[in-house]
């Protein structure tokens, strides 16, 4: 087994043990406090995880009116129109993308992501973002839920200034190590999964990273209790095993709970109002379980 022997952030060699995760290998700097999984997995184990993925192509409206305010967002900030999504998944943020007119990029693994992605208008690149396979600069880099997948974040990170312009932006989001979710769950908290997830971020360490990198932050916030990781983690605990049931039918079960608390907060002034003043509350104390990050190249 092929481990780790200095903090993937900050190169420190003073790792501690964090017992509750001890089955996802993971340890915890003790200098700048970042934490991530020892173990280094190996490309069978990593190929027989994400062949199991789903690929389901659908998506909520909800989540469709997000992004179309996010790149609104995004505009307002700088000039937009060359975007590239790194681990673009089935391509739903790059097609709303496409269609406001922006030219669209992305990167992903798997030949069926980059079916349908091409499907969608989008110019795909298979693997991992390599900046020799672009000649121009692009204005907009967003990364969903990506970079707690990889064990190499400077890397990733020097990836993303080669390939930006100055005043270009960054976009990531990722699970909070540091959220309400993952202090009421402990162990079973299903964020941690090996080889699922290799490095897990809090705003401290995220700025961190990009401000190692000549990267301005613009903001960092913390949003969302995720309804069916609570009760994930529950069944979980409830069975008494480390076992998660990943099945695709209990999944959905399960995210249906916050699909419709999230039709609610659309449609309802009350429950939209209480979310507002949640959100405001885990933002202030950093604890929401969705951690945001936007970046500025200097």
């Amino acid at each position: 087994m092929k481990t780790h022997q200095n903090c993937l952030l900050c190169g420190n060699t003073d790792l501690q043990n964090i017992p509750t995760y001890a089955l996802a290998y993971l340890k915890k700097c003790s200098s700048c406090g970042f934490v991530f999984s020892e173990r280094i997995p190996t490309y069978e184990e990593l190929t027989a995880h994400y062949d199991t993925y789903s690929r389901d192509d659908s998506i909520s409206p909800i989540t469709l009116k997000r992004y179309a305010e996010l790149l609104d967002y995004f505009k307002k900030i700088t000039n937009l129109n060359r975007i590239i999504d790194v681990g673009c998944g089935n391509g739903h943020f790059l097609k709303v993308a496409t269609d406001l007119g922006f030219e669209t990029h992305g990167t992903e693994f798997t030949d069926k992501a980059i079916e349908l992605c091409e499907a969608k208008g989008i110019q795909m690149q298979k693997g991992v973002l390599n900046p020799e396979n672009y000649d121009q600069h692009f204005d907009l880099i967003t990364s969903f839920e990506v970079i707690e997948h990889i064990n190499n974040p400077h890397g990733e990170v020097d990836n993303f200034h080669k390939i930006l312009r100055k005043g270009g932006l960054v976009y990531v989001t990722t699970p909070n190590f540091d959220s309400i979710s993952k202090h009421i769950l402990k162990e079973n908290w299903t964020i941690v999964e090996y080889p699922e997830h290799l490095s897990y971020y809090t705003p401290k360490t995220i700025q961190q990273l990009f401000e190692q990198h000549d990267f301005k932050t613009l903001k960092i916030e913390t949003t969302g209790v995720s309804i069916s990781r609570y009760q994930q983690g529950q069944a979980q605990g409830n069975t008494n095993t480390t076992a998660k049931d990943t099945s695709s039918q209990s999944i959905q079960k399960f995210k249906s709970s916050d699909e419709n608390l999230r039709q609610k907060s659309e449609t309802n002034p009350f429950f939209k109002f209480a979310k507002q003043t949640v959100n405001f509350g885990l933002n202030t104390f950093k604890i929401g379980d969705s951690l945001k990050g936007v970046f500025q190249k200097k």
